[in-house]
């Protein structure tokens, strides 16, 4: 059914033209109305000077109460005037978690264009205002007129290390509940919407005349909605799905399931007796499934239920009152590799000394989600839009709540329900216009995309588990990696069609057609990749398939040439919790020698050497002597780098004698090398022309003209140098 659109005037800074980075933002609804006040509350205090840092704005409401679409209507009309870009970030995960400010700050400062291959990687800093990706995010908006949405901010320990001393940035942060700390907010408070408001969305959403010739009703049904826009939508798309249900009929029907989930529940009865009532499904694993999805899904499904024993875990209101790796991607580390030397690092600009304190004081622990009390309307319409639901539509929306991010299109929902891409693309159309599903901005090739809505993940997760079998749910996600590992080969095999064949094709739909394509889609994905296979090895059940996830991505996203340092290094982390999980210190090591490589190429020089001596232990309890070796000229490397050239040469004549007893001539003469640039540190000038001239002899046997080259010229600087009494 074609809807108009409804829309607030655009006002007078509505943008002229394309702001950098409106296309991030969320897609919110096509039908806008009321909230004139709100929005003119928001460009009151926008408009307020500022003093010192960023001024901040906060919108709080309950869940439901549109705070997010207000928040993008906002951002949409002011863009204009902050043409450095509109910076989003999601600050809360569908399940209630709290994103760390650290993580956001990486994600931002990619949004702005800033080189992140210089912040330091996790494990380098705390996670606070002095974590080195929140001060290079502070120091990149330095100068610039950006606009920042952080949408579901939980507390303000989450948005304080993010606001930059910049008065001409502006900061926009939703929230359900109080951000208690942040000092000169005057949040502006959500409500329901004014009667006329409720009555022109309901009309328009509906569609027809039905509102118009029943106004009572219409009236009827929105006092019962609470004109909250959330509940409005749901019950509006229940009439629109049945067009014999009078206006009148639907107001009495939400009263009494708000009453009905409201109601106390007697003792002994189960928790969540008021979730609707179950849905009949059809058989599970009914429609198509690309070949060998299934296969790969039960098989590690097995493996799991022989082995993997004696696993361990891997790792509104007013300012706070009153409102409420497989082989392929750990093999280069496993072997005899080159050691690269310092990658030099500029570190971010100092900011200027103050007080943080004069401004903020953040809550001494986070805060918890702010839930959907029973007696919500929200409840009420949901209830009644999920009993109306067919099977399959209703056992799609309890598998969406797997996905990652609770983001879903026909790729991932067709893996996790076993249907055909085509069905599955029309079940998430017809939960969308449901209004039990948001649309999110389409993927780079133009699929729809679709998210659970946070404030109905908490209850669609009680009905999953209620409804749907344990062994059907594992099922479900073990399809989703396996889809999600032959979609990475795939882009992988496009990217780089010397590294060997891609896997079978995929159906049709579900299709990488093009190099640009594949690496459109890894970009365009890469967080809810990363989302799913953490997930999946932090639950520990499924580690095969999250393996194969980690190895494919770990060879497919340097590919895109826009692979973050940081998401290498959590996939490695991954790697690691996995091997040390099943007690294989070999692929331990090489996780740990690869983090090692990310911490020095950041110049995190300690926690380099860190990971460096980790992996020799693994690697002597692997009796593999080139992980040995390969650790000891790791850690080598970092004794160097910290200015301890008597530790360097120590380490380094280890991994000297390893080499020398592997028989690894080209090993031998590149440490042979750094031993005697470690002597000459230590103005040791005989040991060090001693070592050179052994380093080119190795070289001459090996006819490596270029290495001779180099050394010579080391060597012939040294001596000039020893020469001039230097």
């Amino acid at each position: 059914m074609a809807r108009k659109t409804v829309t607030t005037e655009a006002g007078p800074g509505a943008p002229a033209g394309r702001v950098p980075g409106l296309d991030r933002l969320p897609a919110g609804p096509a039908l806008f109305v009321g909230r004139r006040t709100e929005l003119g509350a928001l460009r009151a205090a926008a408009a307020r000077p500022a003093e010192g840092r960023s001024p901040v704005l906060v919108l709080a409401g309950r869940p439901g109460s549109g705070r997010t679409a207000l928040a993008v209507r906002f951002a949409v009309t002011v863009a204009a005037q902050y043409p450095d870009g509109v910076l989003f970030a999601r600050l809360s995960a569908p399940d209630g978690g709290r994103v760390p400010p650290a993580r956001a700050a990486r994600r931002l400062l990619e949004q702005l264009g800033g080189d992140t291959a210089g912040v330091p990687l996790p494990g380098a800093a705390g996670d606070g205002r002095d974590d080195a990706a929140c001060v290079a995010l502070r120091a990149a908006l330095a100068g610039r007129r950006v606009l920042l949405l952080l949408d579901d901010v939980r507390d303000a320990g989450q948005l304080w290390p993010l606001l930059a001393d910049e008065p001409g940035c502006l900061v926009l942060a939703t929230t359900s509940g109080p951000l208690t700390g942040i000092e000169d907010i005057d949040p502006v408070i959500l409500g329901g919407l004014d009667r006329p408001a409720a009555a022109d969305l309901l009309g328009d959403l509906v569609g027809g005349t039905r509102i118009g010739c029943d106004p009572v009703g219409g009236a009827d049904l929105a006092e019962a909605c609470g004109s909250q826009p959330a509940a409005l939508r749901l019950m509006a798309g229940r009439l629109r799905g049945k067009p014999e249900l009078a206006v009148t009929e639907a107001a009495r029907e939400l009263a009494l399931a708000v009453a009905e989930a409201a109601a106390p529940v007697p003792t002994g009865e189960a928790a969540g007796a008021a979730d609707p009532a179950p849905v009949k499904d059809r058989p599970a694993g009914a429609g198509e499934k690309a070949p060998g999805e299934e296969r790969g899904a039960r098989g590690d499904k097995e493996s799991k239920e022989k082995g993997n024993k004696g696993r361990r875990d891997g790792g509104g209101a007013r300012n706070g009152q009153g409102a409420k790796g497989g082989k392929g991607g750990e093999g280069a580390a496993a072997g005899d590799r080159t050691a690269r030397g310092p990658v030099p690092v500029a570190e971010p600009p100092a900011e200027p000394a103050r007080d943080p304190a004069a401004w903020v004081r953040p809550a001494p622990e986070p805060a918890e989600p702010v839930p959907v009390p029973d007696n919500d309307p929200l409840v009420g319409a949901f209830t009644l839009a999920y009993r109306a639901l067919p099977a399959a539509q209703a056992r799609m929306l309890r598998a969406l709540t797997l996905a990652p991010a609770q983001c879903a299109d026909l790729r991932t929902a067709s893996a996790l329900v076993g249907c055909p891409a085509p069905e599955a693309a029309a079940t998430l159309a017809a939960l969308a216009e449901r209004e039990l599903l948001a649309e999110e901005p389409p993927a780079a090739d133009g699929t729809p995309r679709y998210r659970v809505p946070g404030r109905l993940h908490p209850r669609l997760v009680r009905l999953r588990e209620r409804d749907d079998r344990p062994a059907e749910v594992e099922l479900a996600r073990a399809r989703l990696l396996e889809r999600m590992v032959r979609l990475t080969e795939s882009a992988r095999a496009l990217l780089d069609p010397s590294g060997g064949p891609g896997p079978d094709p995929l159906p049709g739909p579900l299709r990488l057609t093009s190099a640009a394509h594949a690496r459109a889609w890894l970009l365009g994905e890469r967080d809810l990749l990363l989302g799913a296979v953490a997930d999946a090895i932090g639950q520990g059940d499924l580690d095969g398939s999250a393996g194969r996830l980690v190895t494919a991505l770990l060879r497919a996203l340097p590919l895109t040439g826009a692979a973050a340092p940081a998401d290498l290094y959590q996939l490695h982390e991954l790697v690691l919790t996995v091997a040390e999980r099943h007690g294989r210190p070999r692929r331990a090591s090489a996780a740990l020698l690869n983090l090692g490589d990310l911490q020095a190429a950041a110049g995190s020089w300690e926690q380099a050497s860190g990971h460096y001596r980790a992996a020799l232990e693994h690697a002597r309890a692997a009796d593999d002597e080139a992980l040995c070796a390969r650790a000891l000229e790791g850690a080598a490397g970092c004794h160097r780098a910290l200015g301890d050239p008597v530790r360097a040469a120590d380490w380094y004549g280890r991994a000297l004698g390893i080499r020398q007893s592997l028989g690894d001539q080209a090993a031998e003469a590149r440490l042979l090398a750094r031993v005697a640039e470690a002597h000459t540190a230590q103005r040791r000038f005989e040991e060090a022309d001693r070592e050179y001239r052994a380093s080119l002899a190795v070289l001459r046997r090996l006819g490596d003209e270029h290495g001779r080259e180099a050394v010579g010229a080391a060597l012939a600087e040294l001596r000039e140098r020893a020469l001039a009494g230097w």
